[in-house]
């Protein structure tokens, strides 16, 4: 019997410091509504150990990350079992989509959750991790993450220093994201 999947609820208001942008949710998502809730995917405990949160949060708190200034979306609303089940089509929406939220909502930083989604929505496919040069919306810095899924072969160290790259870019006064 297939489990009906419900949407998976953007988390964005204007001015974040930060919206994180995934690829789609995934199935385990789409079953509670939650941002990355499978139980692999180590989203939550990167922010954590990275200081871009104070505390520890679970899925069914991702709307407090817009106190922190932080919000989350994806570039493919729908819930797959993987992003390999995403078709052209529906990147090529979602990127028209993600494009009216970023430059409606203006936040300092898109952080994509994963090298393919900035490469599916910039068509990009030379990036390095971090800070990208150039914006895709004039205005808004565009910074690349390693996906938190839990089948990312990077050591988790690895995954957290980069996403502190991004703590640190946000509260350097001198950064002049904002």
């Amino acid at each position: 019997m297939d489990i009906p999947l419900g949407e998976v609820p953007d988390y964005i208001k204007p001015g974040l410091r930060i919206l994180f942008t995934g690829f789609n949710p995934s199935i385990r998502s789409g079953e509670t509504g939650y941002h990355f809730a499978n139980p692999s995917n180590r989203f939550w405990k990167i922010l954590y150990r990275s200081g871009l949160t104070p505390t520890l949060l679970k899925p069914d708190q991702g709307a407090s990350l817009l106190a922190l200034g932080y919000g989350l979306t994806n570039i493919v609303p729908r819930p797959t079992r993987a992003a390999a089940d995403i078709s052209k089509a529906e990147y090529a929406a979602g990127r028209e989509l993600l494009r009216s939220k970023v430059m409606g909502y203006r936040p300092g930083i898109v952080c994509y959750v994963g090298k393919g989604v900035y490469q599916a929505y910039s068509g990009k496919n030379r990036l390095l991790w971090g800070l990208q040069p150039g914006q895709a919306v004039a205005g808004v810095k565009d910074f690349v993450a390693p996906s938190s899924s839990g089948l990312v072969r990077m050591k988790e160290a690895e995954v957290i220093a980069i996403y502190r790259q991004l703590a640190e870019l946000i509260n350097d006064p001198g950064a002049s994201v904002f």
